[in-house]
């Protein structure tokens, strides 16, 4: 591990959660196990750990992949939440505001470590959601490969520290699934009477004698 590189958050929110299956965004790239780390701006402690370690990441890059010179422009994984996403210029979802906003990612070969806040390993995936906190360790790294340089973001052991609003994509509990949606059903049960299809002219049911 390189300690110049290597960070471990302060308390972050997890979004975008893939820790327990590695997970490819689209046909054909390669699944990796990922998670989109939310630093809050308070955090001032974290945030300048991270841009340290990016800054090592990128003196790495100019003596041992960047040929002794370093990029004009050296794109980071982190962004800013309250701005807009490079990959498409769309605003970051509203949970993204008040935070710096960064993806970390680990080849399907290196699963990351799970745990809770006793350091126990978390046994039961679906504790481990888009929206809890935790805090997570992750390694800076520099890169050059099809023509691209840059700074890229590994993702180490993670811990959950609570629980929070899960967020979009996140698979709903049982009872959110099921309790109120049923109630729902069952009152609308109670209360739909069944209308009677038109009567043919002259037709009469000749069990209940009601026309037909």
């Amino acid at each position: 591990m390189n300690d110049l590189t290597n960070v471990t958050t302060g308390e972050v929110r997890l979004s975008y959660v893939h820790l327990f299956k590695p997970y490819a965004a689209m046909l054909g790239q390669e699944e990796k196990y990922s998670v989109t780390v939310l630093v809050p701006k308070t955090d001032v402690d974290t945030m300048n750990r991270i841009n340290a370690a990016i800054e090592a990441a990128k003196q790495r890059g100019i003596a041992e992949k960047w040929n002794g010179q370093c990029p004009p422009i050296v794109p980071t994984p982190v962004h800013d939440g309250d701005g807009v996403r490079p990959s498409d210029g769309m605003e970051f979802g509203p949970e993204c505001k008040g935070h710096w906003v960064f993806t970390a990612s680990a080849k399907k070969e290196y699963p990351p470590e799970v745990v809770d806040s006793q350091g126990n390993p978390m046994i039961n995936q679906s504790e481990v959601y888009s929206g809890m906190y935790g805090k997570v360790n992750v390694n800076f790294f520099p890169y050059s490969f099809g023509g691209k340089k840059g700074v890229g973001c590994g993702l180490g052991p993670v811990m959950k520290t609570r629980d929070g609003e899960a967020l979009g994509g996140s698979a709903p509990t049982a009872a959110q699934a099921f309790g109120f949606a049923q109630q729902t059903a069952y009152t609308t049960q109670a209360t739909y009477t069944p209308q009677p299809a038109p009567a043919a002219p002259g037709r009469i049911n000749p069990i209940t004698g009601m026309p037909m």
